[in-house]
């Protein structure tokens, strides 16, 4: 990665444990898109309402040439599991920028054709 790896905890305390799963994560992350330019995660664990468990919201932001992916939807009362489940989504965001990509260099400008071109007369 160009840009180092940048990692932050809201409203809970540092957890070098679930720092090293998140760098292990992130390094899996880039043999997807080998020019990933950046990756923020933010680890928070939002104030819930009393009938709900607590619970861990993760972001990731993948910043690859051309985009800037971003999960944030994902929750979990574990918070391996929301890290887990955040980077799957990452991982298939980013897949599916680079099968966007790829298909664009090899069609470049060019619209689907809906009928056949007619044969010149002779």
């Amino acid at each position: 990665m160009k840009i180092p790896l940048q990692i932050s905890f809201h409203d809970m305390p540092v957890s070098p444990a679930l720092e090293t799963l998140i760098r292990e994560k992130a390094a899996k992350l880039e043999q997807f898109h080998p020019n990933m330019t950046g990756c923020r995660v933010v680890v928070d664990k939002p104030h819930n309402h009393s009938q709900q468990g607590e619970q861990f919201a993760v972001t990731v932001d993948v910043s690859v040439p051309g985009a800037n992916l971003v999960v944030n939807h994902v929750r979990n009362e574990d918070a391996n599991v929301a890290v887990r489940d955040a980077f799957l989504a990452a991982r298939r965001q980013v897949e599916d920028h680079v099968r966007r990509k790829q298909a664009e260099v090899r069609h470049p400008g060019q619209a689907p054709m809906a009928e056949a071109p007619e044969a010149p007369e002779v």
